[in-house]
Parts: C-alpha cells; structure tokens; sequence
C-alpha cells in the first residue's frame, strides 16, 4: 500500500505559550483519534510531527497511525523558521520512498505549518531550496495563528495561506476539524485516482484563505508579544513570563495620544528541554519595565514576585525571603523596590 505522509511542522516559541499550545496538543490528539476511526486513513496516511523554535526537532517520527500516539508540546526561544524548514526537509530526503520500475513510492507529502510570529532567523537559504526540491513534490498548507505570523514570508512558501483567528476554545475546534477533513479527503482521494491534496471548504468565520502578497514585512524580532525567562530560586525550575502588546490612551501635553504597552498574560513553567530548542545567536530584544503592565506570580513556588531582576540582568521569584539567592549566577543579596525605568532583556518570542 502507498503511503500519505503527512507532516506537521510547529512553531513552539515562546508566544505559543499557554492557550495555543495547550490547544494545538489538543487538537492533534483529536485528529489521531478521527483518523484511527477511518478506514482510508488507517490505509495510507503517515503522520510526523516537526516542531521549531530557536531551533528544530522531530517530535514524532513519520509513522502509520494506529501507531501513533499525540505528545506533549515543548517550548523554546526564537521563531527560527529557516531551521524548522531545513528539518523537515532533512526529515522528507530521508522518509520519501520514491517510485522505481519494483515498487510503487509515496504519494506526494502534505504538510501542514502552523506559526503565530514573525521567524526570528534568516529564512532565504532554506526558502529557495524548499522551492528548487520540494515545492513540486509536495503539498503545504501554512496556517497563521492569529495576525502577527509574517504572511509574506508563508507566502513564498505555499499559495495556500490560511489565517486562523483562535480567538475561543471554540474556533480552536472548528480549526482541527477542518484539518482532519483535508487529511481524510486526501486519503479518499489517493485511494479513488484524485490528486491526493484535497483541503475541504473551512468555516470562513474561524479560518480563511489569504492573498498576503499585499502584506509588508515583518521586522525580525517578534514584536507583537514579548517574553521573559525566569527561573524559580527555590526549585531552580524555569518559567516564561508572557506579554502582549497592546495600545492604551495617554495624555502628552494636553493631547490625547495612544502608547504602546505590554499586557501581562501570563507566567508558565517550562521543562529543561526548553533551553534545547532556544536559538542562543539569536540576541535579546530590551523592553522597559514602564511599558509592562502587571506583574507574575511565580509558577513554580509561588512566591509573590516573579519578575525580580538580579545584578547579572536575570530574572527570578523574590518573596519573603530576608535574602535571596538568584537561581543564576549564585548572587546573594537583599530586593527592594526600584524607581523609574529599568531595560530587560526579553527572548525572541
């Protein structure tokens, strides 16, 4: 029987934190489950999974899907789109059985982008090879998360650019169904002499086709949200504190103006295979303290402040502590409350 591979190639950088990657894990384990149920599927379809940040990994190498069992999402630092490409292509060179005069070879590969920022690296080099070897034997559907991700540089990639508008658990949903619809059509496909690449009509309201030819660059930092690292100075765990970028109205001289800020939206525990996937070429983006609004709790002990900077420009939890140790460089000292404004280094996102 030929084989479908599919992939799916992840962006897991810092922005994804939380909800998205939360539901993107979600998501992938309903589609397994739908899959399983469907007897053209069950026959050729194959599923991988790539995932990038500051750098890439196969997750789950390509396998036939009764096999296959969803994994849990790690997150790294950078949106190193360029390295995620240059795995998957590395992934498809040595997955893809080609055609011979003894045995039929693969179907044409699918592959499914998902990224909600701007790549954080220089994605040329792996963009011109992906359009002189792979452009033609395969297909890509690249998916925006939101409207940050750089629609000119998807579109280099794949005429098939979607934005999906993840904005409620529910459209999240809707997102996965669609998906598992394009894979199960495929594999129908295949098995009755169609093309083998056949997206299904998606809920316009939850996610919609783009012509992105019209859209500027985006700069290279990711600058619609901003994230720090911390580390937890009792279980020296670390955790990623998440901003947004958002507007807010200001007064400047009796004129009404609007002012960029960052939202607070949350602090998140991270595993040690986050600095694994983190691009360390990548440099620090500086943000003020007085363009941030709210501050964390610390995720792993609790302790009430969990943006304190120490001498060496990292972050950690302060609480009650008479003194306290950064997690870091080992410093010991004494935390009080600075005045006015303070540059910290901020990841990649």
């Amino acid at each position: 029987m030929r084989r479908l591979p599919i992939y799916f190639l992840i962006d897991i950088s810092e922005s994804m934190i939380g909800e998205p990657i939360q539901m993107v894990e979600e998501g992938l384990a309903m589609i397994i489950k739908a899959l399983k149920e469907d007897p053209y599927a069950l026959e050729t379809v194959h599923i991988s999974i790539v995932v990038f940040a500051g750098q890439a990994r196969t997750l789950v190498p390509l396998q036939e899907i009764i096999t296959f069992y969803p994994p849990r999402f790690p997150i790294g630092g950078g949106t190193s789109l360029g390295n995620g490409l240059g795995h998957l292509m590395y992934e498809l060179r040595k997955n893809t059985i080609q055609t011979t005069a003894e045995q039929k070879g693969d179907w044409k590969p699918i592959v499914f982008l998902f990224t909600d920022g701007v790549p954080t690296d220089d994605t040329q080099v792996a963009i011109a090879e992906w359009k002189k070897n792979w452009a033609s034997k395969s297909s890509m559907v690249a998916v925006s998360f939101g409207e940050e991700a750089d629609l000119e540089v998807l579109q280099k990639l794949t005429e098939n650019v979607f934005m999906f508008k993840n904005t409620s658990v529910n459209q999240y949903k809707s997102f996965f169904k669609w998906v598992t619809a394009s894979i199960k059509s495929s594999s129908m496909s295949v098995e009755t002499g169609g093309t083998g690449f056949e997206l299904t009509k998606p809920d316009e309201s939850v996610i919609s086709k783009l012509d992105p030819r019209e859209m500027p660059p985006k700069p290279r930092f990711d600058h619609n949200f901003t994230v720090f690292t911390g580390k937890c100075q009792h279980s020296q765990k670390p955790y990623l504190i998440k901003y947004r970028r958002t507007t807010q109205p200001t007064m400047v001289g009796g004129m009404e103006m609007n002012s960029l800020v960052y939202r607070l939206v949350g602090a998140y525990l991270v595993d040690s295979s986050y600095f694994d996937y983190c691009d360390e070429t990548g440099g620090a983006n500086k943000v003020g303290t007085d363009e941030l609004q709210g501050a964390p709790t610390c995720p792993s002990c609790g302790n009430q402040y969990g943006l304190s900077i120490c001498q060496c420009g990292k972050i950690h939890c302060c609480g009650n502590e008479e003194i306290s140790t950064c997690p870091w460089c080992g410093n010991k000292g004494r935390y009080g409350f600075g005045e006015g404004r303070m540059d910290i280094n901020s990841a990649q996102g």
